[in-house]
C-alpha cells in the first residue's frame, strides 16, 4: 500500500460498507451451504456445483480481502462541510473547453469513479490539474491520446 491517503466520500464509503457487510452476511454464508449440499451428493471431483460453488468462494473471500485493504487508510470527506471557491476534493466543477463545450465534473475518491455520473478521481489527470484552482483559471491537460486540451473553471460547489 502506498502512504497516501485514500480519500472517500460519505456516500462512497456507504456503498463499500454495504456491499462487505453483503457478501459476509448474505452471499458467503448462502454459498457456503450451496457447497456443502453439493458435497453431501458424493463424487466431488465431477460435481459441478461443488466446483463452481468453491470457485465462488475464493471470488468471494478475494474480494473481501481487497475492499477491507481499501478500506484500511480511508479518509472519509464529506464534501458538504467544504466550502469555498477554490477546488479541493469533492467539489462539483462547471468547465468550458477550448472549443467551448462545457461539462461539470464532481471529483471523489478512486473506488468512487463512475464516468456515466461525471464523477473522476482527484489523482486522474483531469482531477490532478484542477485541484486549488478557482473561478476563472485555465488548465491545460494532456489526454491519454496525447493531444491537450484547455479548460476554464466557470463555477464550484461543494454539497
Amino acid at each position: 500500500m502506498t502512504d497516501t491517503p485514500n480519500y472517500i466520500t460519505p456516500a462512497g464509503y456507504q456503498r463499500i460498507a454495504d456491499e462487505v457487510e453483503f457478501l459476509s452476511r448474505k452471499e458467503r454464508p448462502r454459498v457456503v451451504q450451496e457447497v456443502q449440499d453439493a458435497a453431501a451428493q458424493g463424487d466431488r471431483s465431477e460435481n459441478a456445483e461443488y466446483i463452481y460453488g468453491k470457485k465462488r468462494l475464493r471470488e468471494i473471500d478475494r474480494r473481501l480481502n481487497f475492499l477491507g485493504l481499501r478500506l484500511r487508510n480511508v479518509q472519509v470527506v464529506d464534501p458538504a462541510k467544504q466550502k469555498g471557491d477554490r477546488v479541493f476534493f469533492g467539489a462539483t466543477v462547471d468547465l468550458e473547453d477550448d472549443e467551448g463545450a462545457l461539462s461539470t465534473w464532481h471529483i471523489v475518491g478512486e473506488d468512487e469513479v463512475d464516468l456515466e455520473r461525471r464523477h473522476i478521481s482527484w489523482r486522474s489527470p483531469l482531477g490532478r490539474a484542477l485541484l486549488k484552482k478557482t473561478v476563472d483559471d485555465t488548465m491545460a491537460v494532456r489526454r491519454p491520446d496525447g493531444a491537450t486540451l484547455e479548460y476554464t473553471v466557470l463555477a464550484v460547489r461543494y454539497g
